[in-house]
């Protein structure tokens, strides 16, 4: 069975943007989705890209403009603007989605509705009503897995995914891998699904 790493925060945008495409191109693929939620702050800082972001002008563009354009593509609900709550720490939701297992529907369903909560209805995923109402909506039973997530073991998963996407390179959410070969960015979509049908070259000779 083909396999896609899933490499995501519970709170990006452009992991929202193709949640649902990326889960339609799993089942027709009938490839297994792994779920890999990581600290994408942690990542952003490894990387030296803390100052990119920052910048008004490129975020102007890459954090308002390509999210409106995507989001109307993909035809995906936004608010039109950053959520309130954008800031907050998401790594409860991260590490419920941990907990929740690495592949399964139920996975897939709450993934999905952390990500559209936050960016189609200005959820605020620090907060725990917010995250047991979501988990009702996707018929899980929250407050066990909020438990279950403050684990040590599932902490100790969360740094790994996170540790694991610095030493692989990876630049952001997100990040789809097939193969070992990884697409960042959910307008690689199309590709990822190119891939599972079949493998893309990689004749090019390393850069020193």
């Amino acid at each position: 069975m083909k396999t896609i790493e899933y490499f995501y925060a519970a709170y990006s945008g452009y992991a929202y943007i193709g949640s649902a495409v990326l889960q339609e191109i799993a089942a027709r693929a009938g490839a297994r989705l792994v779920h890999r939620p990581f600290v994408l702050r942690t990542l952003v800082t490894a990387r030296g890209n803390t100052s990119r972001v920052e910048d008004a002008v490129y975020r102007d563009y890459a954090f308002r403009r390509e999210i409106e354009r995507w989001a109307e593509y993909r035809n995906v609900r936004m608010l039109g603007r950053t959520p309130t709550y954008h800031q907050e720490s998401y790594e409860t939701a991260n590490r419920m989605l941990i907990a929740s297992g690495e592949t399964g529907e139920q996975t897939d369903r709450l993934a999905h509705g952390f990500l559209e909560a936050h960016w189609a209805d200005d959820a605020d995923l620090s907060d725990r009503e917010t995250l047991l109402a979501i988990a009702a909506s996707a018929g899980i039973d929250g407050a066990a897995l909020i438990e279950a997530a403050g684990a040590e073991e599932v902490a100790a998963r969360h740094r790994a995914n996170t540790e694991e996407a610095i030493a692989r390179g990876f630049f952001g959410s997100p990040t789809y891998v097939v193969d070992g070969d990884p697409f960042y960015g959910q307008d690689r979509l199309e590709l990822v699904a190119r891939a599972l049908e079949k493998p893309f070259a990689n004749d090019w000779a390393p850069t020193s």
